[in-house]
């Protein structure tokens, strides 16, 4: 087992330790060592190398035998974070690795510290969050490793789409600086041996679940009221849905309020095979004998 005791070979590019151990097996074990701790007292630690630092992000930085460099630090809406001795570093869009190194340079630049070996740990990311907003069960942000990477996989740490939730879900963000924006059916998806339909999801992604389309029925029907609108629904399904007609009723005659392009509504007669559309209304006349 290496001892954390430090010694400079003046003949050496780099130090080693009494043991003969090497610097980066000594920094791994102290990263290992920062990652068990932090794991331990927030149960959310982001430690990937590929991690790429965004603004409000909050990180742990610690200096092997510096504890008085060590602190914790967020980034700033302009990427930035205030450091002892060097002042401000910019850190955004750098991964862990490359951030430890701008720092650590700028320590040895400034004839701080001989060797620094910078650690840094993310204890609360935003940069792998993503918002999923809209009809599901419990809206919130949530990280894109604990869903899996996909769009099924949010869905699902999202509790899933709420019964009011429809089949269309609209994915926004960035790709390749560039905006992005896809609706995605879920049903096709789910079905589809397709795999491309359940889209890769990049930070700061926003997933918002439409409502369901709905119509409404009245009149002599069991149970008036708001109802779900499935896909090709016809007014026969929709009288079914509503639980049939009375016994005061009569299915002849059934009309239906429609608002067009232009916001009227627009009342007419209606067969059992004509289809229902997204907050038509539907009236059940009383029979007159």
């Amino acid at each position: 087992m290496c001892t954390p005791k430090m010694t400079i070979n003046a003949k050496a590019p780099t130090p080693i330790d009494a043991t003969g151990c090497s610097p980066r097996l000594v920094r791994s074990l102290v990263a290992v060592l920062l990652t068990i701790a932090l794991a331990a007292h927030s149960g959310r630690v982001f430690a990937e190398q590929d991690y790429l630092l965004a603004p409000g992000d909050i990180i742990r930085i610690s200096v092997f035998k510096n504890p008085d460099l060590s602190l914790d630090a967020r980034v700033s809406e302009t990427g930035g974070i205030s450091y002892p001795l060097v002042g401000s570093v910019p850190v955004s869009g750098l991964t862990l690795s490359a951030a430890e190194r701008k720092i650590g340079q700028m320590l040895r630049d400034g004839g701080f510290v001989l060797n620094p070996q910078v650690s840094i740990l993310v204890t609360q990311g935003f940069s792998n969050l993503v918002s999923v907003i809209g009809e599901v069960n419990t809206p919130g942000r949530y990280s894109i490793e604990a869903a899996g990477g996909h769009l099924s996989g949010m869905l699902a740490v999202a509790g899933g789409i709420s019964q009011t939730g429809g089949d269309l879900v609209v994915v926004k963000g960035m790709r390749n600086g560039k905006s992005f924006r896809r609706e995605v059916d879920v049903v096709t998806m789910s079905s589809s041996s397709n795999t491309a339909e359940d889209i890769e999801l990049n930070g700061e992604d926003t997933v918002f679940v439409s409502r369901a389309p709905m119509f409404y029925i009245y009149g002599q029907v069991q149970r008036p009221g708001q109802v779900r609108l499935e896909r090709g629904m016809t007014v026969m399904q929709a009288l079914a849905a509503g639980g049939g007609v009375t016994g005061k009723g009569t299915s002849r005659g059934i009309l239906r309020h429609r608002r067009d392009a232009n916001g009227k509504v627009k009342e007419e007669s209606v067969a059992m095979d004509d289809d229902v559309h997204d907050q038509d209304v539907i009236y059940v006349k009383e029979s007159l004998f």
